[in-house]
């Protein structure tokens, strides 16, 4: 009796943590800070059909604004490189995220490079790059078999997950006050395990599915 109760616990262990897994979008643990204010966020659905958080203000027409102030993706807080991701990955990673932002940001007003009487600032940060271990299956949440697991990722054979987070917002430059903010999480390709580096083409679809969304977003849709 106390062995099927046990099973019982470590099934629904399982099944929580997989569904946490699960999760598309960022969590709140994920936020980093660079938006000043993360409330009145909204899952919904990107124009690519990825998961995204984004609030709107009610009040927002795009009609008037004429111009945008883009100001380049950084790092937020400052990436440090490590074993798995490396300078040359991150600095690489950044260029090329805003080589597809810029231009595609570009092409729903003109680009200036100072504010006019109608003009929008965008700003964004790549707050978050991590790999972890994918979550655990149905299987190998009885005892023995995650000892078993564990024992995989203790030796690197272990597949991983990639993921990039990005913030980003566009603040009315005569209020400074922002009119749109956006929270997402991308999913990056799996690499072989923990040893296995990371590489700009790791995420590269994360950055593509961004830049198509900042084109075909519809700015009156709230």
């Amino acid at each position: 009796m106390r062995t099927h109760t046990l099973f019982k616990v470590a099934v629904l262990t399982g099944l929580l943590t997989l569904a946490g897994c699960a999760s598309k979008v960022a969590e709140p643990d994920n936020y980093s800070g660079f938006l000043k204010d993360y409330s009145g966020l909204q899952q919904t659905t990107s124009a690519s059909g990825k998961p995204v958080l984004r609030w709107v203000d009610p009040n927002f027409d795009p009609n008037q604004y004429d111009s945008i102030i883009y100001h380049p993706v950084t790092y937020y807080p400052v990436a440090k490189p490590t074993s798995q991701i490396g300078q040359q990955t991150l600095d690489g990673l950044l260029n090329y995220t805003n080589s597809k932002l810029k231009p595609a940001i570009g092409q729903r007003k003109p680009l200036v490079t100072s504010p006019g009487a109608h003009s929008l600032i965008f700003r964004g940060a790549i707050t978050g790059v991590n790999s972890s271990k994918e979550g655990l299956q149905f299987y190998e949440v009885v005892p023995v078999a995650l000892l078993v697991a564990g024992t995989q990722a203790a030796t690197g054979h272990r597949t991983m997950d990639t993921h990039l987070y990005f913030e980003g917002e566009l603040i009315d430059a005569a209020t400074n006050k922002p009119v749109l903010k956006v929270v997402r999480k991308g999913e990056g390709k799996d690499l072989n395990n923990e040893s296995t580096p990371m590489t700009v083409e790791t995420l590269k679809q994360v950055v593509d599915d961004m830049a198509t969304d900042a084109t075909m977003f519809d700015l009156n849709k709230k």
